[in-house]
């Protein structure tokens, strides 16, 4: 019997949530910027609930000029007032730095690995906590459930979906045949 996952079947009203799991939850991401918006989006999340993000989705991709990684790394004082003062987004002091130099960390990683993907592929696979681990020497505020939905959401860590849902077929036909094999 082919079934939604619980959370899904438990808010049937919640359309963004339902848009969010049927379209991009577990999906895999190729492109640094949607790897980029995925992380800062889980960033934005740790203390509050994934529907607020979802809702202010569209307001953070224009505050964040489309979570263009080089465009973010340049973000200066008048960037960072101008996001604090911004009510369509999370105004977090931590959470808007984090993001600005969380760029500026993945553009070291681009140089060095050609992409951020390219980043995240050389050390697949890992445990959760071996993720965490590597997450907390390399970005800033990465905490462990911030680390866990942001790979689980990109399709490095399983679990996003449930066997019987289907979804799951889905996007583990999607998942690259060396991530399978693994």
């Amino acid at each position: 019997m082919t079934t939604y996952c619980e959370y899904v079947k438990a808010h049937p009203e919640d359309l963004f949530n339902k848009n969010y799991h049927d379209t991009q939850y577990g999906f895999p991401l190729d492109d640094d910027n949607q790897l980029f918006e995925r992380l800062i989006l889980e960033i934005n999340q740790a203390g509050l609930s994934w529907i607020t993000i979802l809702k202010k989705a569209d307001n953070f991709r224009k505050a964040y000029r489309g979570f263009d990684i080089a465009k973010v790394a340049k973000f200066g004082e008048k960037d960072r007032a101008r996001l604090l003062a911004d009510a369509g987004i999370i105004r977090n002091r931590l959470k808007v730095n984090a993001a600005i130099e969380n760029a500026k960390r993945i553009q070291k990683l681009q140089k060095e690995y050609g992409s951020f993907k390219g980043w995240l592929d050389a050390h697949h696979p890992l445990t959760k906590d071996e993720w965490v681990k590597l997450f907390k020497k390399t970005f800033v505020f990465t905490g462990g459930e911030i680390v866990n939905e942001f790979l689980m959401s990109t399709g490095y860590l399983a679990g996003a979906h449930a066997k019987g849902c289907p979804i799951y077929k889905k996007v583990a036909s999607l998942r690259p045949a060396w991530m399978r094999r693994r």
